[in-house]
């Protein structure tokens, strides 16, 4: 090897040495200064990582009661939010029979309104007449 070749990989390892201990130091001080914030990025690389890996047979068994419990239990907080959510709209009047029929009450309210305007321009011109 020359001389060259030796200083440009010492410059290099050295670089390399100085950037791991920069490094090391600058995780050591976010530790100390923010642990929950390390921990935190610690568990958001772990999900990253355990969702980039294929799951394997064994995990799925292991997992499906877990998943089954989640899933029915999730189930029921909807159906609790939504029948508790209907019934207080109920209450208050606000339901689909009398949605309906405040549109019908609506609808026959421009109709009564048209059909007069009619009658009173249909009477206009009669008395002009």
């Amino acid at each position: 090897m020359t001389e060259q070749n030796s200083s440009n990989n010492d410059g290099a390892r050295e670089r390399a040495i100085n950037a791991y201990s920069s490094a090391r130091d600058n995780v050591s001080e976010t530790l100390s200064e923010a642990p929950l914030l390390a921990l935190a990025g610690g568990i958001a690389a772990g999900a990253l990582i355990a969702a980039l890996l294929p799951r394997t047979e064994s995990e799925t068994r292991a997992l499906r009661p877990t998943a089954r419990r989640v899933k029915d239990s999730a189930q029921a907080a909807f159906d609790a939010a939504r029948d508790t959510g209907t019934r207080r709209l109920d209450e208050l009047g606000l339901n689909r029979e009398k949605a309906a029929d405040t549109v019908r009450s609506l609808f026959q309210g421009v109709s009564d309104a048209a059909k007069a305007s009619a009658e009173a321009g249909v009477e206009a011109v009669r008395n002009k007449s």
